[in-house]
């Protein structure tokens, strides 16, 4: 990696002194710390010579949605199964609006990836013949709190990769549907960077904090997907052109109450079904796809037979203790929860509730369009993780699978084309500029006319009551996605007048940005499927049923300052390719 770049140097003469400008060129730009993008920096190193460098808003140590560890491998091929049978799965589970070709790549790529993270260190469970302890037909047991850390240090080990922490990516460097770079800053040193690569692979994450989330005031970001994934990665797709995929098809996690941990431990862990207040079993009634399952537990709060629960009294004491040990290792506070009450799973049923949604394609069909390969509409990007749309119930084994499938055609195309991004275009320079300049305007604000805090609040408000949040028990309709948008398209036009004092607080004004620029497509994506495919993840109220004449992928892009509608046939083929 070197400190030279060929980036025009007049752009910033006329520019008021205040950030220190770094430029950095290597061979492969990965935005985003977290599962995939660890990944495919291995695979990068392994089977290249080319230079990485991962840009890390926090650090890779415990970022991404692995930070607080995990207790099972989800998607996994366990013995009697094969990796057709969980394309079958996941497509019925999205009711059909899936790319097969994605999940079967994936797939056949889990029990590898699987095995290569035990070989790093990652504890995974064994019988007594020395086999992986299966939890359901797709799921195996394992010690996952260290999982983050044991990825990170064999990135931080790994040869001609660098990682660079606390470096927040705003913006991609794109040129006649071209990547050559990103631009971003420090979150603690008052430093901007441009960034010149041959390839980049966004690997950020989803997008939380669109909705008013369960818990107010002080616990807000005590929630299901972290806080901290904003959906920089989709904003900076969308400004730059790349089409994207499926928002609609939005993800609420039902989760035990409060705490926001996970239910599939308890349900599959204890086969323990999901009951209303009367003792009624009422899963079957409704469905047992994941949008089922939260809508069937808000029909029966609706009609009147909440609070529900995961039925767990009767389970014997050492079930109790194998949900304690399972929860210490990916969220500490529903253990600590029985443990204050005394009340035990055993003894008292757990309580459930859907979260606010969210937007993540490691769960859903939602994120960037790319083909096979996991490249986007925008040459030389890529994307992959929950950033990658087409994919859904990928979880951290198919994360994992297409930040390799990812490196790996970012190795074949660098080395086809060694000679490719030798010079940048002029107006690029231009580009990396302006976007510098618009960081100095939000530090130079002396007179905010409104914080961040305040803006983020009315976002949420706004997408909760017109958009199908959770005070609205995600219902909406076409008045009120009409009504959204345009109070949406005034919040981003106040966003002209924050400030602020410091890094930290510059990276709160780029995520209420990038936050802003995904409800708007998001808002665009949810009026434009006329149908009711996905209970509660989609819940349009002027058409309540499904419409197969709505059995197409809808894709947005952003062309001319307007998001463009793009409906696509079902690709039922095994490689895909973009043709426009």
């Amino acid at each position: 990696m070197n400190s030279g770049m060929n980036f025009s140097e007049r752009d910033y003469y006329n520019m008021k002194e205040g950030l220190q400008i770094e430029r950095i060129n290597t061979d492969v730009l990965i935005i985003g710390g977290g599962t995939a993008g660890c990944y495919a920096a291995l695979t990068l190193s392994r089977n290249s010579r080319f230079s990485v460098l991962i840009a890390e808003k926090a650090n890779v140590i415990r970022s991404g949605c692995l930070a607080a560890g995990v207790n099972a491998i989800n998607a996994y091929i366990v013995k009697g199964k094969k990796p057709q049978d969980y394309v079958d799965y996941a497509t019925r589970d999205a009711n059909g609006i899936v790319r097969k070709d994605l999940l079967l790549s994936a797939a056949k790529r889990f029990n590898a990836v699987t095995a290569n993270m035990e070989r790093l260190g990652l504890v995974i469970l064994k019988d007594e013949n020395g086999d992986y302890v299966a939890r359901g037909d797709r799921n195996i047991k394992i010690n996952g709190e260290n999982f983050k850390p044991i990825l990170a240090k064999a990135v931080q080990e790994a040869e001609r990769v660098t990682v660079q922490n606390n470096v927040n990516i705003t913006d991609l460097l794109v040129a006649d549907n071209h990547v050559y770079g990103a631009a971003g800053f420090s979150i603690k040193e008052e430093k901007a960077y441009i960034i010149e690569a041959k390839a980049v692979l966004v690997a950020t994450g989803g997008a939380a904090g669109l909705y008013r989330p369960n818990n107010p005031g002080f616990s807000r970001h005590k929630m299901w997907y972290p806080p901290f994934n904003t959906g920089g990665g989709y904003a900076m797709g969308i400004r730059a052109g790349a089409e994207m995929t499926s928002f609609e098809m939005r993800f609420i996690a039902l989760r035990c109450k409060d705490t926001i941990a996970p239910t599939g431990t308890i349900a599959q862990g204890v086969g323990a079904k999901q009951i209303n207040s009367r003792g009624v079993i009422y899963e079957d009634q409704y469905g047992l796809t994941t949008s089922e399952r939260v809508y069937g537990t808000v029909r029966e709060n609706q009609l009147g037979n909440g609070p529900c629960y995961l039925k767990t009294s009767g389970i014997t004491k050492e079930q109790d203790e194998d949900l304690l040990k399972a929860y210490l290792n990916m969220a500490p506070s529903q253990t600590l929860k029985w443990v204050e009450s005394g009340a035990y799973p055993s003894q008292e049923d757990v309580e459930i509730e859907g979260t606010e949604p969210y937007i993540v394609g490691g769960h859903t069909a939602s994120g960037y369009w790319v083909d096979t390969n996991r490249e986007t509409t925008v040459h030389g990007l890529y994307a992959a993780g929950d950033v990658a749309g087409g994919c859904p119930q990928k979880y951290v084994t198919g994360a994992l699978a297409e930040g390799e499938i990812a490196a790996l055609h970012i190795i074949k195309n660098l080395s086809a084309r060694p000679s490719a991004h030798k010079s940048v275009p002029e107006h690029i320079s231009r580009q990396a500029a302006g976007i510098i300049a618009g960081y100095e305007t939000v530090r130079n604000e002396e007179n905010p006319v409104f914080s961040v805090e305040e803006l983020e609040e009315a976002m949420q408000k706004i997408m909760d009551e017109y958009a199908g949040g959770i005070t609205r028990n995600y219902q909406y309709s076409e008045a009120q996605l009409k009504l959204a948008a345009e109070k949406i398209e005034r919040l981003e036009a106040m966003t002209a007048h924050i400030g602020a004092a410091n890094m930290h607080e510059l990276l709160f004004a780029c995520e209420l940005r990038e936050r802003l620029t995904v409800c708007k497509t998001l808002l665009v994506h949810l009026r434009n499927r006329r149908e009711t495919r996905w209970h509660s993840f989609n819940e349009y109220l002027d058409y309540p049923d499904k419409d197969e004449a709505y059995f197409k992928y809808l894709n947005t892009r952003l062309k001319d300052g307007q998001i463009q509608v793009i409906f696509r046939d079902i690709v039922e083929a095994e490689v895909y390719e973009h043709t426009d």
